[in-house]
């Protein structure tokens, strides 16, 4: 099979990672340009770039897509497979392959449409999340549905650890109904676009939370918002306020425990000996 992935993020590099011990490794890569990254703005790749110079996969990066169509319609493509790439694909590109271009989409679709399923279903208190194999048309994760995986979550995920895990089952679930698809024998199913629902970009001043809010709300914003934009809050110490970004916390009860924390211009620390340095 001469396929393509299209991916750019961690989320990516594990997909990629349980494919090959799959045995299934593409034949060209496409992911974004590198990037200015950090307070130094130093020029980093994206992981996938890194993944595949390290499995010796041909890629490709390019700065717009307008014209990489021309180069993908040199080769027979029999599938593009995309997950995690963070650019919209014009429809005469997602239509190159042979089979189509097929999307592992990390939510029970319709629900949480758009490019924050995880955070949002850890936010929302949610009891299930699940992950999606759809056949991808030009309009946002609209497309039909080919098959999906549910999983409970325990509360206890954060948002990492469940893109890891929804990550694997993804690639699994790619890997295991491939065969078929290739050979026609799955219809795929419309989306029901009346229940569909939409996820919101996370902004960094998402970040900062209120201690007198629920501390179970409080609980889902630590978990969904690792690693980035992290949680932070601001306290009051002899009328100085001081900003801390919560490290590590866990749910007692009905008790939001803050374990270990950052103050602003200082080293990690636990909160005990945070707490006896403002004494």
């Amino acid at each position: 099979m001469i396929w393509a992935f299209w991916g750019t993020d961690e989320f990516s590099v594990v997909v990629l990672d349980t494919l090959k011990d799959r045995g299934l490794l593409p034949t060209l890569i496409i992911t974004t340009p590198d990037k200015p990254k950090g307070r130094k703005l130093i020029i980093t790749p994206p992981p996938v770039k890194i993944w595949a110079q390290e499995n010796k996969i041909d890629f490709i990066q390019p700065d717009s897509l307008k014209f990489v169509s021309e180069k993908l319609k040199a080769k027979n493509y029999d599938l593009f497979l995309v997950a995690s790439y963070g650019k919209i694909i014009s429809q005469t590109i997602l239509d190159l392959p042979a089979h189509g271009t097929l999307n592992i989409h990390p939510s029970l679709l319709p629900r949480y449409r758009g490019s924050t399923p995880i955070e949002s279903a850890i936010l929302n208190g949610d009891k299930e999340a699940g992950v999606t194999i759809m056949l991808l048309d030009k309009e946002m994760d609209h497309g039909p549905i080919i098959a999906q995986e549910k999983i409970d979550l325990t509360g206890e995920e954060t948002a990492p650890i469940l893109a890891k895990v929804l990550a694997q089952k993804g690639a699994n679930l790619f890997a295991d109904v491939l065969a078929e698809w290739l050979a026609q024998k799955i219809t795929p199913l419309e989306q029901d676009h009346d229940l569909a629902t939409y996820t919101q970009k996370i902004e960094k001043k998402y970040g900062e939370i209120n201690l007198n809010d629920p501390a179970i709300l409080n609980f889902r914003r630590f978990r969904a918002y690792q690693p980035w934009p992290g949680v932070y809050t601001e306290i009051d110490n002899h009328q100085k306020k001081i900003r801390l970004t919560i490290k590590k916390a866990r749910l007692d009860g009905e008790l939001f425990v803050i374990e270990r924390v950052t103050p602003e211009g200082k080293k990690e620390m636990s909160w005990e000996e945070f707490q006896r340095g403002i004494r």
